[in-house]
């Protein structure tokens, strides 16, 4: 089943330096478990492929039922030394959330979560 971020989780985006930094939330506590299979490392480098220079870090936070991703060289230097529109990594939150992960149907009918056609 395709399920979209945006419909399980919310997302805050920011940056220190070349770094952009991105947490993911999980909307209800029982889709945590999603998050944690789905949205690996590999796969939010694959989703920003071409758009960041560096390698991506992962760290989960079961107690908020979050994940945080640093993003490095997303922001060529950073918001003084960056001619990007972005150079601060306000939009890198909204692009995740537009991530589709897919999850074997009977796993997703059994955590609730809403399909993505």
């Amino acid at each position: 089943m395709h399920i979209r971020l945006l419909d399980i989780a919310h997302a805050r985006s920011g940056d220190k330096g070349d770094t952009a930094n991105v947490g993911v939330i999980a909307l209800k506590p029982e889709w945590y478990p999603t998050l944690v299979t789905y949205v690996t490392r590999d796969r939010v480098a694959q989703h920003f492929s071409g758009q960041i220079n560096g390698g991506v870090d992962r760290f989960e936070l079961p107690n908020l039922h979050a994940l945080n991703f640093l993003l490095h060289g997303a922001l060529d230097g950073g918001g003084t030394l960056s001619l990007k529109t972005d150079a601060q990594g306000k939009v890198y939150s909204t692009a995740l959330l537009r991530m589709v992960i897919d999850v074997p149907d009977a796993e997703a009918v059994a955590a609730g979560l809403p399909a993505f056609a």
